[in-house]
């Protein structure tokens, strides 16, 4: 008998859809055991270390929620080791994991996920696949898997405004989720690209970076903030592409996003980034939303992690 875990944030700006398309209509799937993680209000760390000692092998853990409940989710799956599969629906502000996996319904999920369980049919798809995070240390340390995308500097800076309870209480509304996101980020570029220099002096892979460089990305996944365009580097078990730039100049960031939009986010094709700062620096570092401000850092290196996901992929 499968078990199905929900993974869900009862706090969340969409908590009542989460309740009303997924928890509501859980029994409609006969044979499956439930269970229910509702994620605690403590941080990701603390969250992650619990579920990961629910998880068993042959769960089917789904996330129903953003991508920061998708951070959850995924990083406690390959904390716990267990042979699991995952899979994401939709229900956040910019949901990159779910728009990377093509999964946006409960029902498509199951049905997906049981198939995979009846073994080969006539059908020629494959339910489940592998996904290979990145990986993240700061001065060695490991910090997280991020499935998606990492970056540092001006960009990870900016999703701090997302904490606020002025915007928290905006992306509970639909109009609030499509149009409060990109106009309070807009304004919070405008007032503050000028004010500092992002991201201190430092090298990637031995290369001096200009000190104009403001923001650095790492991208595994299918898109990034909703409206950029990715690839399919979740697939490959050792190469992901990563590209710095000075987006304080405005047309820069205006060149970025039409590309980003229009074709695909530029970078090029690495195996691991090292970034050492010349001095102990201040960085701000955030990962599918999610950002986080390091003191003392020397080196944040980011790499395709040796494990992988099992996922549920449309």
């Amino acid at each position: 008998m499968k078990r199905l875990l929900i993974v869900y944030n009862p706090r969340s700006s969409r908590a009542s859809d989460v309740r009303s398309e997924v928890l509501d209509r859980l029994g409609q799937f006969k044979g499956c055991m439930i269970g229910r993680y509702e994620v605690a209000p403590t941080n990701l760390d603390d969250n992650i270390t619990k579920l990961s000692q629910f998880i068993k092998d042959d769960d089917l853990v789904i996330s129903a929620g953003g991508d920061a409940t998708g951070i959850i989710a995924s990083n406690a799956l390959l904390k716990s080791g267990k042979n699991a599969t995952l899979a994401a629906l939709p229900y956040g502000n910019f949901n990159d994991l779910s728009r990377t996996l093509g999964t946006k319904s409960l029902e498509s999920v199951m049905d997906k996920a049981l198939t995979s369980a009846a073994g080969p049919t006539e059908r020629n798809d494959q339910p489940q696949r592998n996904f290979y995070p990145l990986e993240i240390f700061v001065n060695s340390k490991f910090f997280r898997y991020a499935t998606c995308y990492v970056t540092i500097g001006m960009t990870a800076e900016a999703v701090s405004l997302y904490n606020s309870p002025e915007m928290r209480a905006k992306l509970k509304t639909k109009f609030g989720r499509k149009v409060s996101s990109y106009t309070n980020l807009a304004s919070w570029y405008f007032k503050n690209r000028r004010l500092k220099q992002f991201i201190p002096e430092f090298t990637i892979n031995g290369k001096l970076q200009s000190i104009k460089t403001t923001d650095y990305a790492a991208v595994n996944g299918r898109s990034m903030a909703r409206v950029m365009k990715g690839g399919e580097d979740f697939h490959d078990p050792v190469f992901f592409r990563s590209e710095t730039d000075r987006l304080a100049n405005f047309w820069r960031l205006t060149k970025l996003m039409s590309r980003s939009i229009l074709s695909r986010i530029p970078g090029s094709s690495t195996q691991c980034d090292v970034l050492e700062f010349t001095c102990p620096a201040t960085v701000t570092l955030q990962s599918e939303g999610e950002s986080q401000t390091f003191k003392n850092v020397k080196t944040i290196e980011i790499r395709k992690s040796k494990k992988c996901l099992k996922v549920i992929e449309n």
